[in-house]
């Protein structure tokens, strides 16, 4: 047996091992400060899950995180009058995502939401919280494939070549953005006292490849409700930051193609004073991280099949299972809805804030799209008409659809989809708060394909076998093609095409008559 000299390539790639998800329980039991009244009344429970950690394991995930609660409550001021006051706690929490096959040297992305939250007084200097956190986690596998590409020029070796398309991970990327925002309270509005409550949203993301650079870019929306200076007054304001940053990455070009997302990591407040010490100043510090993969769909030519018409040859292949990406878009969801306040809370008659959080609870795949099901959790907070409770709020949970159009998409490929809030607003109509928010919802589809690779090749010390006659006559069959037909005839397409005058060697069809030079038949 003597070797062929052949031109190897080693392939190296990414693909998604697999996906899962689980739920974290989380209990607390809290005491108010004593610089705190007595709580009479919840409104509302704001969590903000931050993962601190990961740690891959065999075949799991370790995760830990902390929860950062802000209570906006209502309390006894006076005789008469209640007073809206904030508490904020933090906890921690940590749990297992089972990932089968998952190793300690793999790559993953892991994301946590808030899936139920509940609150109760336990006694008015004490207050439970319970709910549910869900965890989800991508691993992510490197796979090395060592196979021949090319064949040194030699002594009349027919080879079959077609383009293969693969996705590679070029890198896995983490970078950080810092959004800093000056909100001025303006003298129309009172004087900050105290800061009760934040949300930011994170919005419009965009991660993109131009001209050979990373670019990412948000806007960043943020709520604050705050009480006023020696009042019971409550105040409101809203301001939104544009960020983006550009970055140099090595090997990466506009056609390729990046999946992730943009998260809160922490954020900051200061509150300052003005020219006239007062203060109506807020600096706030968001920072961002960034985690995705940049993806490129590269093209090679390999071998799929070479023989020889004057030897014997040993060729080996070896099948491997590629995941491919076949397409992403993205689409954008109204979700309006009419909120009922019930009989035993009091009536709007003012939008303090609204905000709220989406997230996916089913997904299927079909013909040419994808379509996803999910939750808005909005959470309002108003002013009501009663004297007493004169700040309010009401939660609600409300269901939206959507398809993504992906076209090619057949549906035994697997689909993965993520929602986002972009607008959230509310009003008053007669009893009820109108709320209508726009979703953005971003989806892709992957399919599994089985590919052949050739690995090694080898000529035999066996001789081929003797001609069986001058000519042959060959009646195409179903399933032909002429370079099945020359392999097995020990001869090559080109001489089959000049003794037959084929004009187009790629069209021939069933039951013609080809006349084969004499050649050996196995």
């Amino acid at each position: 047996m003597a070797e062929i000299d052949v031109i190897r390539e080693n392939i190296e790639y990414e693909q998604l091992l697999g996906e899962n998800m689980s739920d974290t329980v989380v209990r607390g039991e809290y005491l108010i400060p004593d610089t705190h009244p007595d709580v009479l009344e919840i409104l509302t429970v704001d969590v903000n899950p931050i993962i601190t950690s990961k740690d891959i394991m065999p075949d799991k995930i370790y995760v830990e995180g902390r929860l950062d609660y802000t209570i906006l409550y209502l309390a006894r001021e006076d005789e008469e009058r209640l007073g809206m006051q904030s508490v904020n706690y933090s906890d921690k929490f940590s749990n297992y995502v089972n990932v089968v096959g998952a190793e300690h040297n793999m790559n993953c992305a892991v994301e946590c939401y808030v899936e139920h939250m509940e609150s109760s007084i336990m006694n008015e200097r004490k207050i439970g919280i319970e709910g549910i956190i869900k965890l989800k986690a991508e691993v992510l596998k490197e796979y090395q494939y060592d196979i021949v590409k090319d064949i040194e020029p030699s002594e009349n070796l027919q080879m079959l070549k077609r383009p293969y398309t693969l996705d590679q991970i070029v890198d896995n990327v983490e970078k950080e953005l810092v959004a800093k925002s000056v909100i001025n309270i303006g003298m129309d509005k009172p004087q900050l006292g105290k800061i009760l409550n934040r949300d930011l949203n994170i919005h419009k993301k965009d991660i993109k490849i131009i001209d050979n650079k990373l670019q990412i870019s948000a806007f960043i929306t943020v709520k604050i409700i705050y009480r006023a200076i020696d009042s019971r007054e409550i105040g409101y304001l809203e301001e939104e930051t544009f960020v983006s940053d550009s970055f140099e990455i090595e090997g990466i070009n506009d056609d390729m193609k990046c999946i992730g997302d943009i998260i809160l990591s922490d954020v900051n407040v200061d509150v300052r004073q003005d020219d006239l010490g007062e203060n109506r100043i807020i600096n706030v510090e968001s920072l961002l991280k960034t985690n995705f993969r940049i993806m490129s769909k590269e093209k090679i030519h390999m071998i799929e099949d070479v023989y020889s018409p004057s030897a014997l040859l040993e060729v080996n292949k070896e099948k491997y299972n590629i995941n491919i990406l076949h397409g992403l878009n993205a689409n954008e969801v109204i979700v309006k809805e009419n909120i009922e306040i019930d009989s035993e809370s009091p009536m709007p008659i003012q939008i303090l804030m609204s905000c709220g959080s989406a997230s996916i609870t089913e997904r299927k795949v079909l013909e040419d799209k994808i379509t996803v099901e999910g939750i808005v959790k909005v959470n309002i907070l108003y002013r009501s008409k009663e004297d007493r409770r004169y700040v309010y709020s009401v939660k609600e949970e409300l269901p939206f659809s959507s398809g993504i159009d992906i076209p090619g998409t057949k549906i035994d490929m697997v689909c993965f989809a993520k929602a986002n809030i972009e607008t959230i607003e509310a009003s008053i109509e007669a009893n009820t708060i109108a709320v209508k928010c726009i979703v953005s919802v971003v989806g892709r589809v992957n399919y599994l394909t089985e590919k052949e690779f050739l690995v090694s090749i080898n000529k035999l010390d066996e001789d081929i076998p003797d001609k069986k006659a001058s000519i042959t006559i060959y009646v195409v069959q179903q399933g032909d093609t002429l370079w099945k037909i020359a392999k097995r005839y020990f001869t090559t397409i080109e001489e089959i095409v000049k003794v037959n005058n084929i004009e187009n060697p790629d069209l021939i069809n069933v039951g013609d008559k080809i006349i084969i030079p004499g050649r050996a038949i196995l």
